[in-house]
C-alpha cells in the first residue's frame, strides 16, 4: 500500500488570524491591569524614600546631640556640622584629627524625593515657598520636608507632616 501525499501545501503550520487577535486581546487585558499598579508603585516608592531620608536625618541629629552633650547643631552651620568632623564644642573641620574626631554624620544632605521642591537638599529655618528641601528647627531638633500643606501622598497625608 502506498501513502498518499497531497500535491498542494494545504497543511501549513502557522497561526490563524483569530489566534493572533486572541493573543493581542489577552496582552491588552494584562497591560490594563498591570500599568496602573506599576504607576502607583512608583509614587509609593518616592514616599518610602522620603520616610527613609527623614529617618536618616533625624538619627544624625540625635547622634550629634548625644555626642555633643545635648547640644543640637545650629541652623547656620547645620550642613557643615552634619557632613564634616567636629570637636566636642561642635566646631566643624574638613579633616579628622585628635581634636576633630566626631562625625561626620552624613556624607551629604539627601535630596527631597517628592513634591514641588523635589531634588532640593538645602535647609531652611521655617516652612515656606523657598526652593529648599528640608525645614530644620534648631531649638527642637525636628526636621521635615519643605512642602506646602496642599501636597499630599497617595493616602492623603501631608508630606510635611511625616
Amino acid at each position: 500500500m502506498q501513502a498518499i501525499v497531497p500535491t498542494n501545501k494545504t497543511n501549513r503550520r502557522a497561526f490563524s488570524l483569530i489566534e493572533l487577535v486572541i493573543v493581542v486581546v489577552i496582552i491588552g487585558i494584562i497591560g490594563a491591569i498591570a500599568i496602573p499598579r506599576m504607576s502607583r508603585g512608583a509614587s509609593g516608592a518616592a514616599d518610602s524614600g522620603l520616610i527613609a531620608d527623614l529617618a536618616v536625618l533625624r538619627s544624625s541629629v540625635d547622634l550629634y546631640k548625644a555626642e555633643h552633650g545635648g547640644t543640637l547643631p545650629a541652623f547656620a552651620t547645620f550642613s557643615a556640622k552634619m557632613t564634616t568632623y567636629t570637636n566636642d564644642a561642635g566646631t566643624a573641620n574638613a579633616t579628622k584629627s585628635s581634636t576633630y574626631y566626631l562625625g561626620p554624620y552624613l556624607r551629604e544632605l539627601p535630596k527631597l524625593k517628592v513634591g514641588s521642591n523635589k531634588g532640593q537638599s538645602a535647609i531652611v529655618a521655617s516652612q515656606g515657598g523657598t526652593t529648599a528641601g528640608w525645614v530644620y528647627n534648631e531649638t527642637t531638633g525636628t526636621i521635615s520636608a519643605n512642602l506646602p500643606d496642599t501636597e499630599l501622598d497617595v493616602r492623603g497625608v501631608q508630606y510635611n507632616a511625616y
